[in-house]
C-alpha cells in the first residue's frame, strides 16, 4: 500500500502481509530520507481551531496543522472517518484507531491506488477480500469495512492503537501507527465537537409496527425498491405549496446514500459529508421551500405544529420515530398515499417506505 506523501523522500517498507499494510517505496530520485517526526505531544486546541475552519470552508491556504501537509484534503477524509465510526457505534477509541490507520496507510487521503491492489484512505486489496475497488475508492464503505474488521478482534479496546490496528491491517511494519496517535486523537476530539447532536445518530433498525394512516393509506404498494419512486405513485393535488417543493427536492435524492452528520448540500457530490442524514434530509428540502428547520431531530420536534397522532398526515408532515416523542431519534417525511420519505442509517440509500414500516411518535406540521 503506498502512502501519499506530499514531499519527495526516500520512503522504504517491505511488502505488506496482507491487504491493509503500509507498504513504502524506495525512491530512486532521491537519497534524502522523508518520514514524518513521531510527536509525543500534539497542540489539540490549535487541531480543534484549524478543524472548526476548514469544516466551515474556510481558505485552508493559511492554516497549518503538524502532520497534515494536505489539512484541506485530510480533515474532511479525517470527519468521514469519525463520522462513519460515530454512525456504527463504535466508541472514540475505535475511531482513533481508525484515524491513526488511515494516516500511516494513505496520509488520510482517498487514493485510488498503491501497492499492488491497494484503493483508498486504508489501501485495503480488492484481492484480499475489502470489496471491489469502487466500493474501496467510496470513504465511506472503506470506513465501514475498516471498523467492522476492527470490531471482529477479540478484546480490541484493550489493545494499543497500534496493536488493534495491526490485527485489522497485517502490515509488515506493525509499529508504525503508533506515530499517529496523538494526532488522531485530537482530530477525533475535535471532529466530535463539530458534529451535530447524537440523538439522531444513532441509527437502529426498523421495529415494524402499526402507524397512523392517512385517508389514501389502503392502497398497497408491496415491496418498494430502494431508491425508487413506487409505481403509480405522484403528490398528491392537495399538497400546499411549500410541502410540494420540499417533497420534490427530497424526492430528487433518492438513491443517494445515508452519511450520519451529512449536512445534505450535494447528495451527489464526491465529498460524503455532503450527504444526507435524516434530519439534514428534511431540513434542506425544506430550505428549498423557504421553510426554516433546526439541524438535528430533538429540535425539529418542536417546530410548527403538532398534528394529532390519530391523524391524517398531510404530504410534508414530519414524522418522528425511534426513542421517543419528545426525544426522537429518527424524522421522515410524510407523501401522502401511506408513504414518507427518509434517508434510513448506514449503508442504506434515501428510499420511500410505507408508514406501516415505522411507529410514529411524533408528528409536525411545518408548511
Amino acid at each position: 500500500m503506498k502512502l501519499a506523501l506530499g514531499i519527495v523522500g526516500l520512503i522504504l517498507v517491505p511488502p505488506l502481509l496482507l491487504g491493509g499494510g503500509a507498504a513504502l517505496f524506495m525512491s530512486a530520485a532521491s537519497a534524502t530520507t522523508a518520514s514524518p517526526q513521531c510527536e509525543s505531544t500534539v497542540d489539540t486546541a490549535e487541531v480543534a481551531e484549524a478543524v472548526s475552519k476548514i469544516l466551515d470552508g474556510a481558505d485552508a491556504s493559511g492554516i497549518h496543522v503538524e502532520g497534515l501537509d494536505l489539512p484541506e484534503v485530510q480533515v474532511p477524509a479525517a470527519q468521514t472517518v469519525v463520522a462513519t465510526g460515530v454512525s456504527l457505534h463504535v466508541p472514540a477509541r475505535g475511531q482513533v484507531v481508525a484515524l491513526a490507520t488511515a494516516m500511516q496507510e494513505s496520509r488520510l487521503r482517498n487514493l485510488a491506488g498503491g501497492d499492488r491492489d491497494s484503493v483508498g484512505l486504508f489501501q485495503q486489496r480488492p484481492s484480499q477480500g475489502w470489496g471491489t475497488p469502487d466500493q474501496l475508492h467510496d470513504p465511506v464503505y472503506a470506513s465501514r469495512a475498516f471498523y467492522q474488521a476492527l470490531l471482529k478482534v477479540p478484546g480490541w479496546q484493550q489493545l494499543t492503537v497500534t496493536q488493534a490496528a495491526q490485527r485489522v491491517q497485517r502490515s509488515a511494519l506493525p509499529d508504525a501507527y503508533a506515530r499517529w496517535e496523538p494526532l488522531a486523537t485530537a482530530l477525533q476530539k475535535a471532529i466530535t465537537a463539530t458534529l451535530p447532536g447524537t440523538t439522531d445518530s444513532v441509527p437502529r433498525e426498523f421495529t415494524p409496527a402499526a402507524a397512523n394512516c392517512d385517508a389514501n393509506d389502503e392502497v398497497s404498494w408491496g415491496d418498494i425498491p430502494e431508491g425508487q419512486v413506487p409505481k403509480g405513485y405522484t403528490i398528491p393535488a392537495s399538497t400546499s405549496p411549500k410541502a410540494r417543493t420540499a417533497i420534490t427536492w427530497a424526492m430528487q435524492q433518492l438513491g443517494t446514500m445515508y452519511q450520519w452528520g451529512g449536512h445534505c448540500t450535494a447528495p451527489r457530490g464526491p465529498d460524503p459529508m455532503g450527504r444526507c442524514d435524516c434530519s439534514s434530509l428534511v431540513q434542506q428540502a425544506y430550505a428549498h421551500a423557504h421553510v426554516g428547520l433546526a439541524r438535528v431531530t430533538q429540535d425539529q420536534v418542536h417546530t410548527g405544529h403538532a398534528v394529532p397522532l390519530g391523524g391524517p398526515f398531510k404530504p410534508g408532515d414530519l414524522l418522528f420515530s425511534r426513542g421517543s416523542a419528545t426525544a426522537p431519534e429518527h424524522v421522515a417525511m410524510a407523501l401522502g398515499a401511506g408513504l414518507a420519505i427518509e434517508a434510513p442509517r448506514t449503508g442504506r440509500p434515501v428510499r420511500i417506505v410505507p408508514l406501516t414500516s415505522m411507529t410514529v411518535l411524533a408528528a409536525r406540521r411545518v408548511a
